[in-house]
C-alpha cells in the first residue's frame, strides 16, 4: 500500500509573529515547526503500517522553501519512509487553491492508495485543503476522521460530527483528513531523528511537475490581503476584589450596564 501525507511547516506557536508590510503576508523566516495537526496524520499512517498493512510505503509531501526540510525531517523521523519537497520561489504567496494545485500535481505522480492530511493548518486555521486536493485529483474525500479501517479496496472512516459520529466508506484511492482525536502522535526516538536525513528526499520545482508558475504563487492567487489592523481594545477593565461584597459589586455593575434590571 502506498500512503502520502501532506504536511506543512508553520511558525512556532511560541514565537513572535511578524507580518511583511509590503506583502501583508506572514514572515516565515523565523522559528518554524511541523504543523502539529499533521502529526496525527503521520501517526495514522504509521499505525496502518504497523497493523493491517505492513508492506505500506509512507511518503511525506510538502510545499515550502528549502528551509522547510527541517519539518520534513521531523515527519520522516516520526515514521515516514521518503519525502517529496516542492521548493520553488515562484510558489511563494500561493493561496489555498494555488497550494492545492501544486500538491495535486505532485500526488498524481505517486499512484497513492491513500492520501492523508491533518484536519487544519495551525497558521491559517483552514480546514479545506483536503477537499480541494481531492477535487483536483477527482477522488473521494472524507474529513474529520476519528478512525480509519482498511477493507478490500476501500477504507471505512468513523467521522466526527457535531452530534457524534458518522461512518463513511470510500473506495481507494481517496483523500482523508484526520481529526486531532484520532490518536496521540508518538515522539520519535533519537535514532529515528538521526536517521531521518538519510531517507530518500526528492526536491522538485514547479517545472518538474508541469505546473504553470503563473497559476500559483502570489501571481496566480485569487485572493489577496488589502490591509491589516490590530483589533480595538476592550476598554477599561474592572477588577472586583472578593472582600465579602463581590456579589453585590457584580450585581451593581450588571445593573449599570443594563444587563439585568
Amino acid at each position: 500500500m502506498r500512503i502520502a501525507i501532506c504536511v506543512k511547516e508553520v511558525p512556532d506557536p511560541t514565537a513572535e509573529k511578524r507580518i511583511d508590510a509590503g506583502t501583508n503576508r506572514l514572515v516565515r523566516s523565523g522559528e518554524n515547526t511541523l504543523n502539529p495537526y499533521d502529526r496525527h496524520a503521520i501517526e495514522a499512517a504509521v499505525q496502518i503500517k504497523e497493523g493491517p498493512a505492513p508492506d505500506t510505503e509512507i511518503t511525506v509531501v510538502t510545499v515550502g522553501p528549502e528551509s522547510a526540510s527541517r519539518s520534513v525531517d521531523r515527519a520522516l523521523a516520526q515514521g515516514g519512509d521518503q519525502s517529496v519537497h516542492i521548493a520553488d520561489d515562484a510558489a511563494a504567496g500561493s493561496d489555498l487553491l494555488g497550494t492545492a494545485r501544486i500538491l495535486a500535481a505532485a500526488l498524481k505522480r505517486g499512484g497513492y492508495d491513500l492520501i492523508l492530511l491533518g484536519q487544519q493548518a495551525a497558521d491559517s486555521e483552514s480546514y479545506v485543503m483536503a477537499g480541494m486536493v481531492a477535487e483536483l485529483l477527482e477522488l473521494p474525500c472524507v474529513t474529520q476522521a476519528a478512525s480509519i479501517e482498511l477493507g478490500d479496496g476501500a477504507v471505512t472512516v468513523k467521522r466526527q460530527v457535531e452530534t457524534g459520529y458518522d461512518t463513511v466508506k470510500a473506495t481507494t484511492p481517496c483523500v482523508v483528513s484526520v481529526s486531532d482525536a484520532i490518536n496521540d502522535p508518538r515522539y520519535p526516538p533519537l535514532p529515528a531523528i538521526m536517521g531521518a536525513k538519510r531517507k530518500p528526499h526528492e526536491v522538485l520545482s514547479l517545472a518538474d511537475l508541469g505546473v504553470d508558475a503563473g497559476a500559483v504563487g502570489a501571481a496566480g492567487a485569487g485572493t489577496s490581503v488589502s490591509g491589516l489592523s490590530k483589533p480595538e481594545g476592550r476598554g477599561d477593565t474592572i477588577v472586583i476584589e472578593d472582600d465579602g461584597s463581590a456579589a453585590e459589586q457584580l450585581v451593581a455593575f450588571l445593573i449599570e450596564k443594563k444587563v439585568v434590571a
